[in-house]
């Protein structure tokens, strides 16, 4: 079963491998965003390998398209 649009959960707590903070943040709904600049060192987050976008390397939740994609993610 995959998630429903109705069912996506819209935030995502995005961890720098870098510095460590962390940020709360509303996750674009229609794409996958692919790079991601912490809010406290500035680094430029890039996908792991394999990944399709900073949220589903960094965050604690995939992103939306990915959800909606892949069963039982939640």
């Amino acid at each position: 079963m995959t998630a429903t649009p109705e069912k996506i959960i819209p935030y995502s707590t995005i961890t720098c491998p870098e510095c460590g903070h962390k940020s709360k943040e509303k996750m674009p709904t229609e794409s996958c965003q692919f790079f991601y600049e912490c809010k406290n060192c500035g680094k430029v987050l890039r996908p792991i390998e394999g990944d399709c976008c900073a949220y589903c390397s960094f965050g604690d939740v995939p992103c939306p398209p990915i959800q909606i994609a892949t069963p039982a993610v939640r």
